[in-house]
């Protein structure tokens, strides 16, 4: 904020504030302001699950009897979920484990990969279960917009029954505007966020209190006892209706992923302050009506508000299920992102819907891919409670990752002992563990679809990073090296052409095949050639200070080194821009692009199956080409072909 700003928001006839009350002041509104957008983005996914969550504790697939002794006991494990789970291990731990102010799977991943201390075998571990982790987050993208838009919906059948038949076609229709509006960004959309989100939590928590005066006794809950008590009397059909009670918790890696665009502080506000008061009250407020009407289990969160109040809660419900969809969809974006960065994916368009914002990027076939998969699951499923047995495996098996990478993260960044990250981190995955158990009952009422979905993804990604690394090892055994190239050019009348030439080349090491090619056919170099290698870092960000490294050889060559952070989209002609600074002046006229372009050829050749060869060529004829991911001038690039056996 100027000055001038904050010169406006104090009367002329009081003193002037010390610099550090102001400083203090603008602090505080910008934690504020910070966890009012947490509010919306962070916490849309956790937000909505009282839409579903209680409900399918009583009527999904292991139904329990509405008595005393059940409904405590559920909302004691409800509230402990929200605790264990959400309070301690994600806001108090998890988000302690940042790369470079990023979190995320892949972000967490990339951290342990960097700090470990470890042999190669872990590493390889860390890294499966990284790409694994990454690829169930895409089936809570695909399942997450889908049941939010069915649940609120279904209020209208709460209002009026007559309305059944039109739920399924009015969600249809939000889910596909709300894919078509990706496009065109969602920042003037997006400052509404947190304010609608805001009356959201409000209105489920003044529910909650309605609901708890009638019948206090419910919030003896809290109490564990009633947890322990729960599964005493059940046994294994307790343990069961805990795929029902995960639902509470399912938006809980968005708290971690997001924290890169909030940081933890306001996330962590945001939570105590606003989110926990609100769920804790609204589920307990649900439960206190069951126990009153029985038959309010059908749909208790609508039947918790009074009849005059359900078309209007329909209309918030459904617009917090819009906002909770659009974070997950822009996190699948930044995941998507992320994974190009690191390798795990070829490159796609990735476009920037806002000028001033980094992390607005729209992402044009994942979304249209998406939207198929979300209308496709609309249509199949057509009710939240069915969605809900597909729902919570994915992100439940992603929570299970996510402890064990943390405790990989407290031994080797943390330092600390391995009986007390054991003790803490073995204690979660005992609790995920649970979850994912108890989710896998589900498997064959619809927990096989992210679960295959997130295979597919798994075999994609990894057969593109080895498949990447496959072809890279086959560049260098035909490789010339740099130095005998030097040699034959100064042993050798070699006619050099006015200009720069920029050979871009995976690899730091060798001479570039597009070099090769050149000078075998136009038998010329030009005077200047540089050699550039753009690498991604292993954290989020790199500093401008550490950006590019240049190495001046003989003969007029130059080895320039690119690193950019995974969260970062490389720009080659803004970058050699910059190489002035280290004694490399280029002309942007003068200055031609040439890039290697391989055809791949299946071979018999050890490395990988036929078949994975046979994909790997297939996302490669189908990557985003080199010219537009690096931004190079189209009428200054010159590509040459070469064939190479996988």
């Amino acid at each position: 904020m100027s000055p001038d700003a904050q010169s406006l928001d104090a009367p002329a006839d009081e003193p002037p504030h010390s610099a550090s009350s102001e400083a203090s002041k603008s602090s505080t509104r910008y934690l504020l302001t910070m966890a009012l957008g947490a509010l919306g983005v962070v916490y849309g996914d956790i937000g909505t699950s009282p839409l579903y969550a209680l409900r399918e504790c009583f009527t999904g697939r292991e139904a329990l009897a509405v008595n005393a002794l059940n409904v405590l006991g559920v909302l004691s494990l409800i509230f402990w979920a929200l605790i264990l789970v959400v309070t301690v291990k994600y806001l108090a731990l998890v988000l302690r484990a940042d790369n470079k102010g990023e979190g995320g799977i892949l972000a967490l991943m990339a951290l342990v990969q960097k700090v470990a201390r470890r042999g190669p075998r872990t590493r390889l571990v860390v890294l499966a279960l990284g790409i694994f982790g990454a690829a169930l987050l895409y089936g809570d993208g695909i399942i997450t917009p889908a049941i939010s838009v069915l649940s609120a919906l279904e209020g209208i059948a709460v209002y009026e029954p007559r309305f059944h038949p039109f739920v399924v076609p009015l969600s249809l229709g939000i889910l596909v505007g709300l894919f078509l509006i990706q496009r065109r960004g969602t920042g003037a959309v997006g400052a509404i966020f947190g304010p609608v989100t805001l009356v959201w939590f409000l209105t489920l928590g003044a529910l909650g209190v309605r609901g708890i005066a009638q019948n206090p006794s419910v919030l003896a809950a809290l109490n564990p006892v009633y947890a322990v008590r729960f599964f005493l009397e059940h046994g294994w059909a307790g343990f069961f209706v805990l795929g029902a009670v995960f639902l509470v918790v399912t938006g809980s890696e968005a708290l971690y992923a997001d924290m890169g665009h909030f940081g933890a502080k306001p996330i962590r506000l945001a939570w105590f302050v606003a989110v926990l008061p609100a769920l804790v009250l609204n589920y307990f407020g649900q439960g206190a009506l069951v126990l009153a009407d029985p038959k309010a289990v059908a749909n208790p969160f609508y039947l918790l508000a009074p009849s005059w109040a359900v078309l209007p809660l329909v209309v918030l419900s459904t617009a917090a299920a819009c906002i909770a969809s659009q974070a997950v969809i822009s996190g699948a974006f930044s995941l998507t992102r992320q994974a190009v960065q690191l390798g795990f994916c070829p490159r796609l368009e990735i476009v920037h819907t806002s000028a001033t914002e980094i992390g607005q990027i729209y992402v044009p076939g994942l979304n249209w891919a998406l939207m198929v998969s979300v209308l496709g699951l609309v249509l199949g499923f057509r009710t939240s409670s069915s969605l809900a047995s597909a729902y919570g495996i994915a992100v439940a098996s992603t929570m299970v990752i996510t402890a064990l990478l943390a405790y990989l993260t407290a031994r080797d960044l943390w330092r600390w002992s391995a009986p007390a990250a054991l003790l803490v981190f073995g204690s979660f995955v005992l609790i995920d563990g649970a979850f994912l158990a108890a989710n896998a009952t589900k498997v064959l009422d619809g927990g096989w679809f992210p679960l295959l979905l997130a295979a597919a993804i798994f075999a994609l990604m990894t057969t593109w990073r080895r498949g990447r690394s496959l072809l890279e090892e086959r560049l260098r055994e035909s490789a010339l090296p740099l130095e005998a190239f030097l040699e034959s050019l100064t042993a050798t009348r070699v006619v050099r052409v006015p200009g720069t030439a920029v050979f871009m080349t995976g690899s730091a090491d060798g001479t570039p095949p597009a070099l090769l090619h050149n000078f075998k056919h136009n038998k010329v170099v030009h005077e200047r050639v540089v050699l550039l290698t753009v690498q991604t870092a292993d954290e989020p960000h790199v500093p401008e200070t550490e950006r590019v490294s240049v190495t001046k050889l003989e003969s007029g060559f130059y080895r320039v080194r690119a690193r950019f952070g995974f969260m970062e989209t490389p720009g080659v002609p803004a970058l050699m821009q910059t190489l002035a600074q280290s004694g490399l002046t280029l002309k942007e006229m003068d200055t031609s692009y040439f890039l290697g372009r391989e055809t791949l050829l299946p071979s018999d050749r050890a490395g990988l199956p036929v078949w994975r060869k046979m994909l790997f060529g297939w996302m490669s004829k189908n990557a985003r080409p080199a010219t537009a991911y690096f931004r190079l001038p189209p009428n200054r690039v010159v590509e040459l072909g070469t064939q190479v056996e996988l």
